[in-house]
């Protein structure tokens, strides 16, 4: 199992119900919650009840032994069929298709399900909507998203006639995740709100425990992660009142999980330490020893890691064959592996959990081992192993349609590949990843179906790597033309990063919900240049598009490291303190890395505006900025940024009399500074553009959203504090009376109707900085810019002098006003009238304001 723990919130969470009990299948988070037992050899049952054989298939799923529990509920539901007892008959063949899930044995699966829906037909209980509940679950892991919202709204329906509000909250939790995969987001969080309120009405029971863990532990896997540790706390508080303590254990576990997503890792350690504390479940102690163990790793506590390692190494070595055990085996080599402590029993361990994974009949579990064993040859450099082992774990994996386990595979044979030197089989090894990537891509970003996993660790690298190898031949030079590498690679190359700033956003918001438009640089603007700085391991690529020519590529070799200590130092050498000729000189060195090597094509192109897509912590510092030795990019060209192409659809502004809609803020407010430029910025704006204001007070989100949905405005211009961070919930705006996240502020910019002929234009955040000591920050801006819906955006990288912000504000819609003149360079003549003024040269006061988007 994929356990990289930054991501947490992406962990997958499925609620199955079965005929006959409630398993809470929480397959990423808990190794289960019912105590370990020795393992029992299936022997004959001939003489034995169904009921005792439908108990010990239950027990056997429950220790994830699902071969087991299949030959166990079969054989029950064969004596059931022969006595005629067909409601029993049904039961157990919902059962035995959560296991046949479980293996990924879709089709005995759905001949079960089908068996036990026909056995239930013309009836309307308990059975009936528990069975629809198993078959959606089934439809959505093969992709039929909206039979299995469909179906789930019928165990609703059912449920509700029945009066059985928690199987209401268990069908509604499970629509939540079928409405996530279909772009439904506002639904699935109303149906979220809906059960929450359910719930609150609830008297305080058992079943109301187990409703809120669901609850909170869904509400981590859909982002919100306050809101899920305040809805743990009350299931806990519950679970203290009522004095159980399995359930108070596990709302430990679960507050730990939360507490890792939202990265504090002390907070989460403290969690899993009262889940060890107060475990009954021998299970659940380990699970959360893992877990603490492997944020040990991650903080680099060694003597804790040291102390808690021969606790759990017993408990490894004696668990009896089953998924949970294989899964709980591979997490604790990954942490041993990251600790760099005890690689010797690594290879071991595993061989251990692939024969138990074959004596159990688990394809997937067999997979997850012996791809993980293949890692650890790869790293000791025992090449014909590690190909061996990773491609017999790629069959498996495919075999069991498990494509979130394929893609690490095939990612790990490029690798290898790549290492023995074979470049073409490493190219068609990482091309094939990349495709299961974007068949999963729905289900990474929505939490579904045992997919977790770190983007920046587990997928990031697979598209630079595979760019790195496609763009190989540049290497043995300092520089090098475009000419130099065919076309379809470059364009291989080009398409990659843009996929890649898509899913890099998509992971942002976790949700696929980004619109992909491809726009080609002839069809836009011929006389823009469009730049992709790729920043790579041991090299930086830029390619640029030109309208109606080829493709370019230069090739400089600097290391990322070394890349990343130039952009730390530009960004903070962009301070009033720092003296020019300093601050002149370190702008000159990041001029010479990302224009130097393209200056005269862009000269001899007649290009007039540089549209950058960056990279990394590139985005971190003002395109404007850069200094050829003489001038800053800025007096020589108009600028503009995008996430990717794909990401907009660039259109001249409409020519219509610009409208704006003001909302300020001038007064301290919610632990914010007084911003007294603001009124300023205002008044002058109102001279020269027919405006309307919310101002202090009046600036509520009640009235915002009355404005936004009664008048089209084409330009929104926010003067307020606000913050871009790489925590879609930590990237805000202020306003008097809240704090609107990204999602919250682009609902409500889109309330009006999409078909208006009238959209916004243009966003301005005038007063927004990124977040301090935050490299990927800058997502949050392209959060906004993308989210919005507006066809621009204008921000700034940092809070600036009032002063001067005011006055680039006023002179800039003055630009503006002017039906000749494109956003860039409105933003552009802007800037020069500020850099003109002495008092105001430094960078500092006029480079940070940057325009996103639609330039033209």
């Amino acid at each position: 199992m994929i356990l990289n723990w930054s991501r947490l919130k992406y962990i997958c969470l499925g609620i199955l119900v079965t005929l006959l009990t409630v398993l809470q299948v929480d397959k990423s988070i808990h190794l289960g919650q019912q105590p370990v037992v020795a393992a029992v050899t299936v022997e004959s049952n001939l003489n034995r009840s169904p009921t005792a054989l439908v108990q010990e298939g239950k027990e056997r799923y429950q220790l994830g032994q699902f071969t087991e529990a299949i030959a166990l509920w079969q054989q029950a539901a064969e004596v059931f069929a022969k006595n005629s007892d067909f409601p029993n008959q049904a039961a157990v063949l919902s059962n035995l298709a959560l296991a046949h899930q479980q293996l990924g044995q879709w089709q005995q699966g759905n001949e079960s399900i089908s068996q036990s829906l026909n056995l239930l037909k013309g009836k309307n209980g308990e059975m009936l909507a528990q069975a629809l509940n198993i078959q959606g679950s089934l439809q959505l892991a093969q992709g039929e998203t909206e039979q299995a919202l469909t179906t789930w709204e019928q165990a609703t329906n059912v449920y509700q006639k029945l009066g059985n509000q928690v199987g209401v909250n268990q069908s509604l939790l499970n629509q939540t995740q079928a409405l996530r995969v279909l772009g439904l987001y506002a639904r699935a969080r109303k149906t979220l709100e809906q059960i929450n309120q359910n719930l609150k009405d609830q008297p305080d029971s058992l079943l109301k425990v187990v409703s809120l863990l669901n609850l909170g532990d869904t509400l981590r896997v859909v982002g919100k992660l306050d809101t899920s540790v305040e809805i743990l706390q009350q299931s806990q508080a519950i679970a203290q009142k009522l004095k159980s303590q399995p359930h108070i254990s596990v709302a430990s576990l679960s507050l730990g999980n939360t507490a890792a997503a939202q990265q504090q890792p002390e907070e989460a350690i403290k969690y899993y330490q009262q889940a060890i504390d107060t475990a009954t479940s021998p299970n659940t102690k380990l699970q959360a020893q893992l877990n603490q163990l492997r944020l040990f790793a991650d903080t680099k506590k060694a003597a804790e890691f040291q102390a808690l390692l021969p606790q759990i190494q017993p408990q490894i070595e004696n668990l009896p064959p089953s998924r949970t055990s294989i899964y709980a085996r591979v997490n604790f080599v990954q942490s041993l592996q990251k600790a760099q402590q005890k690689r010797q029993i690594a290879a071991p361990i595993l061989a251990t959990a692939i024969q138990q994974a074959k004596s159990i009949g688990d394809l997937r579990a067999e997979s997850y081992a012996l791809g993980y064993l293949g890692e650890l040859y790869e790293q000791n450099q025992q090449w014909n192993e590690a190909q061996k082992l990773t491609e017999q774990a790629l069959i498996l994996a495919q075999s069991s349609n498990a494509a979130e386990i394929s893609y690490l595979w095939q990612w790990q044979l490029g690798r290898v590949s790549q290492a023995t030197g074979k470049p073409e089989v490493a190219i068609d090894a990482y091309n094939q990843a990349v495709k299961t990537l974007a068949n999963l891509r729905k289900d990474l970003v929505s939490g579904n179906a045992d997919i977790q996993y770190s983007f920046q660790e587990s997928i990031e690298p697979i598209y630079r790597e595979l760019v790195g190898l496609l763009l190989e031949p540049q290497k043995t030079k300092k520089i090098k033309n475009a000419t130099d590498i065919n076309q379809k690679n470059l364009q291989k190359a080009l398409d990659l990063i843009e996929s890649l700033k898509v899913a890099e956003l998509d992971n942002y918001f976790g949700e696929d919900c980004l619109i992909n438009q491809t726009a080609k640089i002839d069809q836009v603007d011929k006389t823009a240049a469009i730049i992709y700085p790729i920043i790579l391991r041991d090299r930086l690529e830029i390619i640029v598009s030109l309208s109606n020519q080829p493709l370019r590529h230069y090739t400089t070799n600097i290391s990322a490291i070394e890349l990343e200590k130039i952009i730390r130092e530009m960004r903070s050498s962009l301070r009033p303190s720092l003296g020019q000729k300093q601050r002149q000189a370190i702008a000159q060195k990041a001029y010479n890395l990302i224009i130097q090597p393209i200056d005269a094509d862009l000269a001899n192109s007649g290009i007039k505006t540089l549209v950058f897509v960056l990279d990394g912590s590139m985005k971190n510092i003002p395109m404007a900025a850069l200094y050829d030795g003489k001038q800053y990019l800025v007096e020589k060209y108009s600028l503009a940024q995008t996430p990717g192409l794909k990401l907009l659809a660039p259109k001249p502004i409409q020519q219509k009399q610009l409208k704006i809609l003001i909302g300020g803020i001038t007064e301290s407010r919610q632990g914010f500074s007084a911003l007294p430029g603001v009124e300023v910025e205002i008044q002058g704006i109102k001279s020269e553009i027919p405006t309307e204001v919310l101002f202090n007070e009046t600036f509520t989100s009640k009235d915002f959203q009355r404005l936004m949905r009664g008048t089209p405005f084409p330009v929104v211009h926010l003067a307020t504090h606000g913050e871009f961070s790489s925590n879609a919930d930590n990237t805000f705006i202020l306003t008097w009376d809240n704090r609107l996240n990204v999602k919250e502020l682009g609902e409500l910019l889109q309330i009006r109707d999409e078909d208006s002929n009238t959209p916004i234009e243009l966003l301005v955040l005038s007063a927004c900085q990124t977040a301090t000591g935050d490299k990927r920050a800058p997502l949050g801006l392209a959060g906004v810019a993308v989210r919005s819906g507006a066809r621009s955006t204008i921000a700034s990288l940092w809070s600036v002098d009032d002063n001067s912000t005011s006055q680039f504000m006023i002179e800039f819609y003055n630009q503006l006003a002017n039906s000749q003149v494109t956003k860039a360079e409105a933003i552009r003549n802007a800037q020069l009238a500020i850099l003109k003024q002495p008092q105001f040269q430094n960078p500092y006061y006029w480079a940070p304001f940057i325009l996103v988007g639609n330039w033209l």
